[in-house]
């Protein structure tokens, strides 16, 4: 079952200058953590049970570098949280959708994550994400 929209995720070169724009809403960074598997320093504002995600690369050899180099700035993906991650990934490969991980790995906050291919969702990538349940590492 999906639970709930998790975060909007854009992609940007520099996490200060585009969380400019968003601080001037109102809105406040959250939390910024750095995450050495993918990377990429990530920063989140929440909007009630949601967040705005920011993306910047820390290497030039991140996937959001790659990204960067052929998109410029701007919305990367979606993400959608799920109660049951494992359960979800096995039932989209059942039925033939494309997807990018084919099982979860660990991201931002602790969370379980997996993203399915743009080719299945029309044109979107859609990352779907399982909050840390407790006692879990984060």
């Amino acid at each position: 079952m999906i639970k709930r929209i998790a975060h909007i995720s854009i992609a940007t070169e520099s996490l200060g200058i585009t969380a400019e724009f968003y601080k001037s809403l109102g809105l406040e960074l959250d939390k910024t953590e750095i995450l050495p598997s993918q990377k990429v320093k990530v920063a989140s504002m929440r909007i009630g049970g949601s967040a705005i995600e920011f993306i910047e690369p820390t290497k030039s050899d991140s996937p959001i570098s790659n990204f960067l180099a052929r998109r410029g700035n701007g919305l990367h993906h979606i993400s959608l949280e799920v109660d049951d991650l494992e359960a979800h990934l096995m039932d989209l490969k059942a039925r033939g959708v494309r997807l990018i991980d084919q099982k979860p790995r660990i991201g931002a906050e602790g969370y379980q994550i997996a993203f399915v291919h743009p080719y299945s969702t029309g044109g979107v990538l859609v990352e779907l994400s399982q909050a840390p349940q407790d006692g879990d590492d984060k």
